[in-house]
């Protein structure tokens, strides 16, 4: 009779007829959860003025945080005049401004409110 060597289907360790080893204590597996951000959505009108300036530099280690940043501010009806630097209507709801302190972009931008409204007119 063989004992040495033991039989496992699927990661957990089985019997010689396939039904799980209960007698042994199993390891705990880590499940990699992949976090999400939130997503807002704009409570602004289609005709609302683009009377604020917002320029940001989130740094390439944080692409994640960067690339949902701007995918908001496309939900918010922002333009982007530059990579970093967009023009859409004020003023940005405080929860958005909330969750931006709470996952460490509080730093990263910067608002200016225009005196004229933008348009995209050259």
């Amino acid at each position: 009779m063989v004992t040495g060597r033991k039989l496992r289907y699927k990661g957990v360790s089985v019997n010689m007829f396939g039904i799980p080893n209960l007698s042994e204590p199993q390891k705990e597996e880590k499940v990699l959860k992949r976090k999400y951000l939130h997503s807002f959505i704009s409570d602004f009108k289609k005709d609302t003025p683009k009377n604020l300036l917002l320029m940001y530099d989130i740094p390439h280690t944080r692409k994640k945080e960067r690339d949902w940043f701007r995918r908001q501010l496309k939900n918010f009806d922002f333009v982007m005049i530059q990579k970093s630097v967009w023009v859409g209507p004020s003023p940005l709801p405080k929860d958005f401004f909330n969750y931006l302190k709470r996952i460490g972009l509080q730093k990263e931008f910067k608002t200016f409110k225009l005196a004229k409204s933008y348009t995209n007119k050259a």
